[in-house]
């Protein structure tokens, strides 16, 4: 199994930057992709952003251009650089971890910025 661990979180004016950090350990050979989610109050989970195991990414609309993945395999650690922040970022922030036999889901961690 894998287990993730979410880290940076916090409250920011809008504009601002946060980074968030999610530490996979466990059975990491068998991810071969992973991303961050977000659920805002009263809406559903959406994707945010994704990096495969080769490093190809994908991002939502919304977060193009002011947000980005990556990661360091040595750390086995993937991050979400959240640039010119707005009030409609708001929410918690799941890292996620693909897997062939299913995903693994952090605990998530809020994000919150105000304007």
């Amino acid at each position: 199994q894998v287990q993730l661990v979410e880290s940076g979180g916090g409250l920011v004016q809008s504009g601002g930057s946060l980074r968030l950090s999610c530490a996979a350990s466990g059975s990491i050979f068998r991810i071969y992709a992973m991303g961050w989610y977000r659920q805002a109050p009263g809406k559903q989970r959406e994707l945010v952003a994704t990096i495969t195991s080769r490093g190809y990414t994908n991002y939502a609309d919304s977060v193009k251009g002011r947000f980005t993945i990556s990661r360091d395999n040595a750390k086995n650690t993937v991050y979400l650089q959240m640039n010119s922040l707005k009030p409609e970022d708001t929410a918690v922030y799941y890292c996620n971890a693909a897997q062939l036999s299913g995903a693994a889901w952090g605990q998530g961690t809020q994000v919150t910025v105000s304007s």
